[in-house]
């Protein structure tokens, strides 16, 4: 099978020992990121296995209309950018392990680097080490603050266990089945939305994008955040609403703002606000950038495609594109 990988914008994956499972197939490996579906159609013509690297490309009814030789999308996680729909009309297999019962570790460890990188000021503690000057300012110590984990899922539990070792008090908001599921875990569960943005000295967003959550995080929300509060945002984001974080910076609350997401990726101009606001710790959607982490997430895309070459698909989205026509 001829197998094409998108995006892999390091040449990464092919240093990995999970690379190996594709030995026997046909492999290109594309290292830049496109979106002219053109190009891209002609680049792809003879695929019959595509490897998405996590969203970084969508996959519409105008690209797939142009791969006649197309079987399988193979991927790992949520799918917002693939229309699955036009995937089944196509006759494609949508294979996304969910990855349900691991927390994704580099994640979680990414979200508390930027909380420490927020309470203590590091970068600008760098910048003016480096320009030969000594400190600048003063931190914040973790130990007894609050922080508020928006979202009850794996990674937002993991960077609970951390904040606990930082003898931080945690507490938490999200959906309603979400709250229901951490107080019968006996979690803390913010009183109110109100209180959780108002009271926390550090909010993190852990929360899938769905068409429900797009947007979930008001200007509204950000504004009752605290001066010296951080926000970090390691999850996605179209999460915060239009127009919320240009407000919050203008209005300094919360006064530090991390960001390893971005609404177009990737960001490449260094004069953009999201890049160069002095209130802002910005990193170049890293969460998942882990050898360790792609090691893993690589091996289930590449298990999903012997699989499916096997005749025994497994992790699919759409199985009524398994007898479709092609």
């Amino acid at each position: 099978m001829k197998v094409h990988i998108l995006d892999d914008w390091f040449d990464t994956l092919r240093h990995l020992r999970s690379f190996e499972k594709l030995v026997g197939r046909e492999v290109t490996v594309w290292t830049d990121h496109c979106a002219d579906i053109e190009i891209l159609a002609d680049r792809l013509a003879d695929a019959e296995v595509l490897v998405l690297f996590r969203e970084r490309t969508a996959v519409n009814e105008a690209l797939l209309a142009r791969l006649p030789k197309l079987r399988l999308i193979s991927q790992r996680g949520v799918y917002p950018h693939v229309d699955v729909a036009a995937c089944t009309r196509h006759g494609v297999v949508l294979s996304s392990n969910q990855s349900e019962g691991r927390a994704s570790t580099a994640a979680a460890e990414l979200t508390f680097a930027l909380i420490l990188a927020g309470a203590r000021r590091l970068p600008d503690q760098i910048a003016s080490l480096r320009a030969g000057n000594w400190q600048c300012g003063v931190g914040q110590s973790l130990e007894g603050r609050r922080i508020g984990l928006y979202g009850y899922g794996r990674i937002a539990q993991k960077v609970a266990d951390y904040a606990h070792a930082f003898g931080m008090s945690v507490w938490w908001w999200g959906s309603e089945a979400g709250r229901a599921r951490a107080a019968q875990d006996g979690q803390t569960v913010a009183p109110d939305r109100a209180a959780f943005f108002a009271q926390s000295d550090v909010v993190s967003l852990h929360v899938r994008l769905k068409p429900e959550t797009r947007g979930i995080v008001t200007a509204q929300d950000l504004s009752a955040m605290k001066p010296g509060a951080i926000l970090v945002n390691t999850s996605r984001a179209a999460l915060l609403a239009e127009g919320a974080l240009d407000a919050a910076l203008a209005a300094g609350r919360p006064g530090t703002i991390c960001l390893d997401v971005f609404d177009r990726e990737p960001m490449t101009a260094p004069v953009d606000p999201r890049l160069t606001h002095p209130n802002i710790i910005a990193t170049p959607h890293i969460g998942f950038v882990t050898e360790d982490e792609l090691d893993l997430q690589f091996g289930d895309i590449y298990d999903q495609i012997a699989a499916f070459s096997a005749g025994a698909p497994i992790h699919v989205i759409n199985p009524e594109a398994l007898d479709a026509p092609r």
